[in-house]
C-alpha cells in the first residue's frame, strides 16, 4: 500500500466530502480515518468504525448549511455541506420563475408535429404563448413526476417522486402554412428574429396585470421537400434516443453515413430513421438528395480470425445492431430489397443468413450463429458498400489460456484519482497493484496480456476503447474500486460488482461475478448493464469490474491487505480460465 499522503498524518482524517461541498442528495456520508485508540464524535455522538478506526457515517441533510463537527481527542474538523433544492420556488407578482421558460434552444421541426412549452409562474395564473397567429393556452400542473438519476440504481433509491412545481405547460403542432408565417413579412403575433424562425412569447396574467417575455428559443418549420442532408464525419457516431446525452445510445453510426435531418434541438440533429446525433459529428452535404439506397447481393469472404459480410449499398445508410443468444440481427434503414440471390458457404461462424423487408425502407438480417458466445463485431463503410466483421472464436493452444489474447485496464490514473479510502489511499493505485497481479497470474496460465497503462499515467477513455478496438482481444476487463453518489450508504454497502453492456459481455460478466463472490466468500454488489465507455466496446467482449468499496470503512482493509489481493487476483485468472473452458468445449 502506498504511503499516506502528507495531509493525511493528522491524527484525524476526513478525506469526504470536500470542502464547501454543495449536493442535491438528502444524505451525506463522511469518509475519514483516526486511530482505534479513542472515540471519534460527529455533532457530539460517537461514531461506528472499523478495527483499524476508518469511519464512514451517514447523515441527512436539510435544505442550506449542514455543518458536522468531528472530535477525536483534542483535535476537531468542522465539514460543511450545502444542500440544494431541486424544487423551483414559484415567483411571486407579474413574473415567471428565472430560466424556467422552455424550449431553451432553438427547435424545428417538420409541419404537423409537436411542440410544447412550459414556464412556473405564481399560483392562479393564467400563462399563455403566442406563436405566429397561434395562441396556445399553458395549463397548470397539479404535480410533476420527477424521475430519480439512473445512478438512484446503485443505491436501490430509483423510485419516482412528486413535486409541486407551479409549472404550466401546453403543446400544439406546427402546421404547414406556418412556414410561408415565418418566411412572410406581416405577422402581428410572435417576434420575427430571421429568415426562417420565429422567437415565441410568452404572455402573464395575474390579478388583472399582464406582461410578456420571448421564449429562449425560436421555432422554426422545415420543409418536407427541402430537407438537408447530414453526413456523419466521426469514425463511430454517437446515436441517442433525443436530443441531448441524457438520452439512451443506440448502435454508433459508421463515418460517411448519410440521412436526411428531420428535427433539430439546440447542436442535435434528429435523423429520418430516428436517432438522434450531435452537428458536430455531422457535415451538412450540399445539394444531397434524400439518401435511398437498393440493394441486391450480398456476399460473405474470410480474413483473419472473422468473416466479412459485404452489403453493396448506393449510398451509406444509417444501421442498428440487436445481439441474443446465437443471432445477431443488421437492420439497413432506408434501403429496399432487390435480392434474388445470397452466397454464403458453411463457415465455423453462421449457420445460417435470414433476411426480410420489414418495413417499406428497412431491411433486417439475422445471422443464426453456431455457438452462444459471440467474440465481438465491426461495422464501417467501404465507398458505399457496408462491411460487418463477426470476430471468430480465439483459438487456444496446449496450455489453460495459451493463444488467448487479454486486455486490462487499470481504471483512472494520473491526475485522475478515482475514489479514496478512508485514509485518502487513491483508487489509481490499487487498481495498477490488482491489475499487474492478474496479469502475472494469466501469464503463467499462458494467456498473452495488453495493459492500458503500466504506471500512474493519465490516459482518456477514448485511448483505453481505441486499444482494445486495435488489439482486438478476445476479452477486455476495466479493473476498478467502487465509491457511492451522495445518497448511498457507504458504512454498509460492500462487495464485489460486474457491468456489462453488449449481450456478448453478459456471460462473461455474471460469471466471473459468480465464480469471484463464491470462491472468496465476498459480499455481492450485483451484476449491471451499465452504458460506461470500458464497457461499450463491441469489437470483443467488455466488462467492467469493481472488486469492492474503498469507501466501506471494513472492506477498505480487504482492499489494502497484500494477501487478499494475491487471494482476488488468483481468483479473477482462475474465472477467466474456467470461462474459457466452459465456453469453448
Amino acid at each position: 500500500m502506498a504511503s499516506a499522503p502528507a495531509w493525511a498524518n493528522q491524527p484525524m482524517t476526513v478525506v469526504y466530502p470536500p470542502k464547501e461541498h454543495q449536493t442535491t442528495s438528502e444524505r451525506i456520508f463522511l469518509i475519514g480515518t483516526a486511530p482505534p485508540d479513542a472515540e471519534v464524535t460527529v455533532n457530539g455522538k460517537a461514531i461506528a468504525r472499523s478495527r483499524a478506526g476508518h469511519f464512514a457515517p451517514s447523515f441527512p441533510l436539510q435544505v442550506g448549511d449542514n455543518v458536522f463537527t468531528l472530535r477525536y481527542q483534542n483535535q476537531q474538523v468542522q465539514v460543511k455541506v450545502t444542500r440544494q433544492s431541486t424544487t423551483p420556488e414559484p415567483p411571486v407578482g407579474l413574473a415567471f420563475a428565472q430560466d424556467s421558460l422552455t424550449p431553451v434552444v432553438d427547435v424545428a421541426r417538420l409541419p404537423g408535429e409537436l411542440v410544447c412549452f412550459s414556464a412556473i409562474a405564481p399560483p392562479n395564473a393564467t400563462v399563455s404563448v403566442n406563436l405566429a397567429n397561434q395562441k396556445v393556452p399553458l395549463l397548470p400542473q397539479s404535480q410533476n413526476i420527477q424521475l430519480p438519476l439512473n445512478s438512484a440504481a446503485l443505491t436501490q433509491q430509483n423510485q419516482p417522486t412528486e413535486a409541486i412545481t407551479g409549472q404550466y405547460q401546453g403543446c400544439t403542432t406546427l402546421p404547414a402554412s406556418f412556414a410561408s408565417l415565418i418566411y412572410g413579412n406581416n405577422i402581428n403575433t410572435g417576434m420575427v428574429t430571421g429568415s426562417n424562425s420565429i422567437q415565441p412569447q410568452f404572455q402573464l396574467t395575474v390579478n388583472g396585470k399582464t406582461t410578456t417575455q420571448p421564449s429562449p428559443g425560436k421555432i422554426s418549420v422545415l420543409s418536407p421537400a427541402h430537407l438537408e442532408v447530414a453526413e456523419v464525419t466521426a469514425d463511430a457516431g454517437v446515436a441517442r434516443t433525443g436530443p441531448g446525452t441524457d438520452y439512451s445510445r443506440l448502435t454508433p453510426l459508421p463515418k460517411g453515413t448519410r440521412a436526411s435531418i428531420t428535427a433539430k434541438e439546440g447542436e442535435w440533429l434528429r435523423l429520418d430513421y430516428g436517432g438522434w446525433i450531435n452537428s458536430q459529428e455531422t457535415r451538412i452535404v450540399a445539394g444531397a438528395v434524400p439518401p435511398r439506397s437498393l440493394i441486391r447481393s450480398v456476399s460473405a469472404r474470410q480474413v483473419a480470425g472473422a468473416t466479412e459480410i459485404v452489403f453493396p449499398l448506393q449510398v451509406p445508410v444509417p444501421v442498428s445492431v440487436q445481439q441474443s443468444d446465437r443471432t445477431l440481427t443488421l437492420n439497413l434503414h432506408n434501403t429496399t430489397a432487390q435480392t434474388d440471390v445470397i452466397r454464403l458457404d458453411d463457415s465455423l461462424l453462421i449457420s445460417r443468413l435470414d433476411w426480410q423487408q420489414i418495413a417499406p425502407e428497412q431491411l433486417q438480417y439475422t445471422f443464426n450463429l453456431k455457438t452462444a458466445q459471440q467474440w465481438g463485431y465491426k461495422l464501417r463503410y467501404d465507398g458505399t458498400s457496408l462491411v460487418l466483421t463477426l470476430r471468430h472464436a480465439p483459438v487456444r493452444g496446449q496450455g489453460e489460456l495459451t493463444g488467448i489474447k487479454i486486455l486490462l485496464d487499470p481504471g483512472h490514473g494520473g491526475a485522475e484519482l478515482g475514489a479514496r479510502g478512508p485514509n485518502g489511499y487513491p483508487e489509481k493505485e490499487i487498481n495498477l497493484v490488482i491489475s499487474k497481479l492478474v496479469r502475472d497470474q494469466l501469464v503463467a496460465r499462458g494467456a498473452t496480456v495488453y495493459m492500458t497503462r503500466e504506471e500512474d499515467t493519465e490516459l482518456s477513455l477514448g485511448d483505453r476503447v481505441a486499444m482494445i478496438d486495435k488489439l482486438e482481444p478476445a476479452i477486455a476487463l476495466s479493473l476498478h474500486y467502487n465509491a457511492l453518489p451522495d445518497s448511498g450508504d457507504a458504512m454498509n454497502t460492500k462487495g464485489f460488482g460486474a457491468f456489462w453492456y453488449h449481450p456478448q459481455a453478459h456471460n462473461l460478466a455474471v460469471f466471473l461475478h459468480n465464480y469471484v463472490v463464491n470462491k472468496l466468500q465476498r459480499p455481492s454488489y450485483g451484476v449491471y448493464w451499465n452504458n460506461l465507455a470500458l464497457t461499450r466496446p463491441a469489437s470483443a467482449p467488455s466488462v467492467l469490474l469493481e472488486l469492492g468499496f474503498m469507501i466501506n470503512p471494513t472492506e477498505f482493509e480487504w482492499i489494502v491487505d497484500p494477501q487478499a489481493q494475491q487471494r482476488l487476483a488468483e481468483a479473477i485468472a482462475q474465472g477467466i480460465t474456467e470461462w474459457f473452458s466452459r465456453v469453448q468445449r
